[in-house]
């Protein structure tokens, strides 16, 4: 598998940002010779508090997921919380994301093979990376061999999520690709103010580990100010950091399979 980059907004709140993400991202990844696939969430139905952003609407997102795909000739992702949205969703893109909290969901999961699509299974922060045969063989088992499965870090505690340096070789025993979610991975869960902080400054250090022990790609959450987002403005990477991580990421991954 060539090396993935999935890239994007956390949500598309606008119209502006993403295309404006998209045509970057699309810029860098082209430079490097890195298969980029843009990632934007149409809803957010996984928020601590109830006045938290959802979305702009389901269908003015998805609509602006598809027309960025066909501008921009990308792959495109977005995740699905129920599996009434699978076969809706795939309509708009070309791959569904399995949100962590909700890789053992049988008919989720079943939902999301049947369309056909390739399908990307966060690890669940509350499992081992030999768990994660059991939501592959699912999505495996409609037929649907297109399966990545995405690590984002373990819970520990109530004020950190930690990366194990172990993961990545332990997930590629399933045969699958795996992708390395670099920013989910520096969250800080379960504030007592209801919405989740992070610390940015870390994304880097993640990515060159997961390069160095044979990540498949990069799942990265970016945005020109994230300050300003309404969804996960705390661990998103400012858009400007993300080519010279991708190149030192690149530089570790080339020097060991040289």
């Amino acid at each position: 598998m060539k090396f993935t980059l999935i890239a994007g907004p956390c949500a598309i709140e606008n119209r502006e940002d993403p295309f404006h993400i998209a045509e970057t991202v699309k810029g860098i990844c082209d430079r490097l010779d890195i298969r980029f696939v843009f990632k934007g969430s149409y809803r957010k139905a996984n928020r601590s508090r109830l006045d938290s952003f959802t979305g702009i609407g389901d269908q003015e997102a998805l609509g602006i997921l598809q027309e960025i795909g066909e501008t921009f000739e990308v792959e495109t992702l977005t995740d699905i919380h129920e599996s009434h949205e699978a076969a809706h969703a795939a309509r708009y893109v070309d791959h569904l994301q399995i949100p962590a909290f909700l890789c053992r969901q049988t008919e989720l999961l079943l939902a999301a093979g049947q369309t056909g699509k390739g399908v990307n299974i966060k690890k669940g922060q509350f499992l081992s990376p030999e768990a994660m045969r059991f939501p592959v063989e699912k999505v495996q088992s409609t037929g649907n061999e297109n399966v990545w499965v995405c690590e984002r870090g373990v819970t520990f505690g109530y004020g950190d999520l930690i990366v194990d340096a172990t993961a990545i070789h332990r997930l590629k025993q399933h045969g699958v690709p795996v992708i390395m979610d670099c920013t989910h991975s520096v969250q800080k869960p379960n504030r007592t103010e209801g919405v989740t902080g992070g610390d940015p400054s870390l994304i880097e250090t993640i990515a060159r580990s997961a390069a160095a022990t044979g990540a498949d790609g990069f799942f990265i959450e970016t945005h020109p100010e994230p300050q300003r987002a309404h969804s996960d403005p705390h661990t998103m990477l400012h858009l400007d950091h993300l080519e010279p991580i991708l190149e030192k990421a690149l530089t570790i991954r080339q020097a060991l399979h040289a």
